[in-house]
């Protein structure tokens, strides 16, 4: 036999000898079931769902405190020209304004404010529904009807998460009942009462009441017990409103998807009782 052929022959016994020795990687993982890869992408559209309501919820709270400064500061030019128009006019005729700050002051805030009944619909935009409301100069402080009140922390900020607090009779947009709603939790209140002391958090809820459109402090507590799930106090009337207790739902209620359309709200206005309020 040829040297060349015996060199090729051994060149192979080598090969094959070398493929033989080589084992199987036992460091790999087993293969995922069916199962587990499932319930694996189950948890993480959960979580990326949960991540994408928390940023939309921050968004539109961004939203709507953008169009209530928006419109402030449309309503302060607006007045700034109209005031440079009128010193335009009178030092064009030679004149010197005059000003009487009292009477000016006066009337100006006599204008502007806006005419509240004892009860009123309210509407929250960042939850989505309507509810009554009691209308009470003597309480300092607004209040929203609020249960299952569980303090939470969030980018190093304190937090609350509830429901809102309501019996079968209160009117509400229906699929918000059993929500849960978040806020932030801006400070806190001491409540002294004949049972003793409570403190509550306060949230800040964009809320809309006819043509006023603001950003209302309220406090969480219970009102079940009331006849109302919102009262409005003389924090929030102070320089905007006015109460004309001898009148009841003044102005509209707003609408809101799921919700009954305005005009249908006088049925449940007729069903509120001249009861008193806290």
């Amino acid at each position: 036999m040829r040297p060349g052929v015996l060199w090729l022959l051994a060149g192979l016994s080598l090969t094959f000898a070398g493929c033989a020795t080589i084992q199987p990687d036992t460091n790999e993982p087993p293969p995922l079931s069916e199962a587990s890869f499932n319930t694996r992408m189950l948890e993480l559209e959960n979580a990326l769902s949960q991540q994408c309501d928390a940023t939309s919820s921050l968004q539109e709270r961004q939203l709507n405190q953008q169009q209530v400064l928006t419109a402030d500061v449309r309503e302060v030019g607006s007045l700034l020209r109209f005031l440079r128009d009128d010193i335009a006019n009178l030092e064009a005729r030679g004149e010197e304004p005059i000003i009487i700050r009292e009477e000016c002051e006066a009337a100006a805030i006599e204008d502007t404010k806006t005419m509240l009944g004892r009860n009123e619909w309210v509407g929250l935009p960042s939850i989505g529904t309507y509810l009554k409301a009691r209308v009470d100069s003597g309480a300092h402080t607004s209040s929203l009807s609020a249960s299952n009140i569980t303090r939470f922390e969030r980018d190093g900020e304190n937090w609350v998460r509830f429901k809102l607090a309501l019996n079968e009779e209160d009117v509400v947009v229906e699929r918000i009942r059993d929500e849960w709603i978040e806020a932030p939790i801006i400070r806190r209140v001491r409540i002294v009462q004949a049972s003793g002391e409570e403190s509550r958090p306060v949230i800040s809820l964009l809320m809309t009441l006819g043509p006023l459109r603001e950003n209302v402090e309220f406090t969480l507590n219970d009102r079940t017990h009331l006849d109302y799930p919102v009262l409005l106090g003389r924090r929030f009337m102070m320089d905007i409103a006015t109460i004309d207790v001898a009148q009841t739902y003044i102005h509209e209620r707003p609408e809101f998807p799921g919700g009954e359309p305005a005009e249908q709200a006088a049925d449940d206005e007729a069903a509120d009782q001249d009861d008193t309020e806290e």
